[in-house]
Formats: structure tokens, C-alpha cells, sequence
């Protein structure tokens, strides 16, 4: 047929297809179809594929595709990221969508870094780490020898872990100070290494003091102004510190009147908020007004030790576990078993290592010292972070 007489023909058959009813269409494909030979059929393959498919993250607007992109949870997303190379760098370049992932493992968030690649490598490496943790293998331990008598308390700062009683310093105001089986509290020289001042108050040993810079003002101190916190088994004392030594009590805090409830010796102050564990659970007091703002109970577990707590995890144990609580659920989402030991009532041998881990996973604050307890052999007994692998 000459091409003249084809494209008339091809016409009139158009109009006549175009007034078919559906089924009336379907039946003249199929029919088409009975009597096409390999190469029209491989030609309908090919064409049906591009006519049924629209990548619509190619044909779309890029801000458009980032606003889609939104409303897919981040393993749907890592999955459409292996159907074409085009998906894979739209959906790798979305950086809000991968920070908003990271956040919600309660993973720290630099707004600064802008580069969309490092927050998919980012997510993918905290998706890791929480996996790790979820499976309880996030930890790996190791032993430090070389006492010859039992340790009865540890300290750890930046880096550096001691065998001494209960401590804290100020480089800045040259002074250290300590809790001892007294019932009171010392402040020293830290260059001189003299005793300025004694401080007493306390009827039980002085298992915790943490000196720090007030961050929120009250009636009683400023933003600014050093503050020193002591605890006993029933009670924690706040003292004011500054180039003036002498200084008298300014509160004190208690979870039971009667001294029915015992506080673990442990104590967390960062100039914002203060927290204790007891056997009712965790509290929290807003050192503004010194109220009460949150009591966490420990769920399962019972008789819980605080180690650390942060913004958005707080690191417990008893005396066979490790536990990591997730603050945002109050739920224990980690543990790592510990070896037998008897842990110290009045002493503090046993401490939490890096902290800043607390405040939220960022991919490497993930590293280093986790725990760490003395243990019968005189040994010292350390949990460690394992590396990502």
C-alpha cells in the first residue's frame, strides 16, 4: 500500500476506533494482537512500558519532588533509591528529609552543614547504631588491672578515669571539692592543695558532689554563678561557690519527708535542671523554683541506678544490667548485661563515661568510655561503645 492510501486508510480507521465503545475497543485490540507476528509484538512491549510508566520525580519541579518526598518514611525513601540513578540523586539531595530522620532517632542535628549527601550518610549510619542498640550489641568491655585492693570509687573526666572518693573542680575558680564518709563536704585549693573550707549539714556519707555554673536565675542565684550540689542517702544540698569560700546552705532537696525513700548516689546537675534516682523512680527539679517538674518510674525494673541523663536519653543499671532509656517514651529501648558485682551504696564505684551522647546521637560522640565499675578482683570492669563496623 502506497503511503499516500496508508495514512487515509490509517484515518478512517482512527475515527471509526475513536466511536467504539470500551469493550468494542478491547475487542479489536485483542484481535489486532491474534494476528501480529514477534516484531509488532516486541514493538507493543516496548512502547506499553513508556506509555503506562511517567517518572514523575524527573518530570517535576525539585522543590516539588522534596515536598512529595516528605510524606515517605525514610526506608520506603532508601528503597526508591535503587529504582534509577535520576531517584537516587533527587531523593539523596532532600536534606530536610534526612535531618527530620535523624531527629526523630534522637540523633543531633547541625542546622549549618547544608551538604545533602551527609545526611543520608548520616542516617544510614544512626539507623545502624539504633539497630545495634535495639539488638543489645552496641557495648563490647574490657578490664583495667593493676590494684591490689579492692576500688571503692572511680571519677571520670574528659577522658581520664581515677580511683578516687566522690570529687569535682573548677579550673577557673581554683578550687576542688569533695564528699567524704564524714558527712562533710571539703573545698580545696586546687594549685595549693590547702583546705579552704569545710562544709556540714549532712547526717549521712556524702556520696555525690557536682560543682557547676548556674544557667537560669532565681531569688537565690544568677545565670553564671558557680553553684555546688551534695548528696547523702536521703538528701541534696545546694551551696553557693564562688571567689568567697565561706558560703552557707541555700536548699535543700528531698523525695521523702520521713526518709522512707532512699536516693541512689548518683546525681545529675547541668545549671538547668537537677535529677536523682531512688526506688520510686527518677526525678527532676527545675533548679529555677526547685519544684518537681517530671518523676519517670522505672518501668520493670525495679531499685534503678541513674548514670547519666540528657535531653533526649538517660543511662541507668542495676546490678546486672546496662539500660538505655529513651526520655521522649520513658521506655528502655537497650541493655548490656553486667558481670557480678556489688554495687557500692555509699561509695561511687561505678560512673557513666562520656555523656554528650545523652543529649542525642550524632554519628561521633558514639565512641570512647560508656560505664565503668570496680569489681571484687580489684580489677576495673569497663563498658565501651563498639564501633559502628
Amino acid at each position: 500500500m502506497e503511503r499516500k492510501d496508508f495514512e487515509t486508510w490509517l484515518d478512517n480507521i482512527s475515527v471509526t476506533f475513536l466511536s467504539l465503545t470500551d469493550l468494542q475497543k478491547n475487542e479489536t485490540l485483542d484481535h489486532l494482537i491474534s494476528l501480529s507476528g514477534a516484531v509488532q509484538l516486541r514493538h507493543l512491549s516496548n512502547n506499553l512500558e513508556t506509555l503506562l510508566k511517567r517518572d514523575f520525580l524527573k518530570l517535576l519541579p525539585l522543590e516539588l519532588s522534596f515536598y512529595l518526598l516528605k510524606w515517605l518514611d525514610p526506608q520506603t525513601l532508601l528503597t526508591c533509591c535503587l529504582v534509577s540513578k535520576q531517584w537516587n540523586k533527587v531523593i539523596s539531595a532532600c536534606t530536610e528529609v534526612w535531618q527530620t530522620a535523624c531527629k526523630n532517632l534522637g540523633w543531633q542535628i547541625d542546622d549549618s552543614v547544608q551538604d545533602a549527601l551527609h545526611w543520608k550518610k548520616v542516617y544510614l549510619k544512626a539507623i545502624l547504631r539504633m539497630k545495634q542498640l535495639e539488638d543489645h550489641e552496641a557495648f563490647e568491655t574490657s578490664s583495667l588491672i593493676g590494684h591490689s585492693a579492692r576500688v571503692y570509687a572511680l571519677y571520670y573526666r574528659d577522658g581520664l578515669l581515677c580511683t578516687v572518693f566522690s570529687v569535682d573542680y573548677s579550673d577557673e575558680l581554683d578550687i576542688l571539692v569533695s564528699g567524704s564518709a564524714d558527712f562533710a563536704v571539703k573545698v580545696w585549693a586546687l594549685s595549693a592543695g590547702t583546705c579552704l573550707n569545710t562544709l556540714t549539714g549532712h547526717t549521712e556519707w556524702v556520696t555525690k558532689v557536682v560543682l557547676q555554673k548556674c544557667k537560669v536565675k532565681s531569688l537565690l542565684h544568677s545565670p553564671g554563678d558557680y553553684i555546688l550540689l551534695s548528696a547523702d542517702k536521703y538528701e541534696i544540698k545546694i551551696w553557693p561557690i564562688g571567689r568567697e569560700i565561706n558560703c552557707k546552705c541555700l536548699k535543700t532537696l528531698s523525695v521523702s519527708e520521713d526518709r522512707s525513700i532512699c536516693l541512689q548516689p548518683r546525681l545529675h546537675f547541668d545549671g538547668k535542671y537537677i535529677v536523682c534516682s531512688s526506688a520510686l523512680g527518677l526525678y527532676q527539679w527545675d533548679f529555677a523554683s526547685y519544684d518537681i517538674l517530671r518523676v519517670i518510674k522505672t518501668p520493670e525494673v525495679a531499685n534503678l541506678a541513674l548514670l547519666g541523663f540528657g535531653d533526649v536519653f538517660a543511662l541507668l543499671f542495676d546490678n546486672h544490667y546496662l539500660y538505655i532509656m529513651d526520655l521522649r517514651t520513658e521506655s528502655v529501648i537497650s541493655r548490656w548485661p553486667l558481670p557480678e558485682y556489688r554495687k557500692s551504696k555509699r561509695g561511687s564505684s561505678f560512673l557513666a563515661g562520656e555523656a554528650s551522647w545523652l543529649n542525642g546521637l550524632d554519628g561521633h560522640n558514639d565512641t570512647g568510655l560508656v560505664f565503668a565499675t570496680s569489681m571484687p578482683d580489684h580489677s576495673i570492669h569497663l563498658v565501651l561503645w563498639k564501633e559502628h563496623g
